[in-house]
């Protein structure tokens, strides 16, 4: 199985995710694969609170959690990152 980063439908459905659950008014296809999510500068500018809801949305979506702010740091680095996090290379079929 693929990684998540090598999905673009799940890069996609996580993209709409992020946008529904942090209420931004962007389109998908303004998000970047490679694009900074979290903190100032990026483009969501997306804060703890934001990652909380974004953690809600892929625990309901996915069965998957982030466990604490370092391990979000790393998985919502940006999509690309989160997509492996949600479909790691080696993890078997859902």
């Amino acid at each position: 199985m693929n990684s998540g980063s090598m999905d673009d439908k799940l890069k996609l459905e996580l993209k709409n995710i992020i946008i529904e659950a942090c209420e931004k008014e962007l389109a998908p296809e303004q998000i970047g694969d490679t694009d900074s999510l979290v903190g100032f500068g990026s483009k969501l500018e997306l804060d703890s609170l934001d990652v909380l809801q974004i953690n809600v949305a892929l625990a309901n979506r996915y069965k998957v959690r982030i466990e604490d702010s370092k391990h979000a740091r790393r998985v919502m680095k940006n999509i690309n990152a989160l997509a492996d996090f949600v479909r790691p290379a080696d993890k078997n079929s859902q």
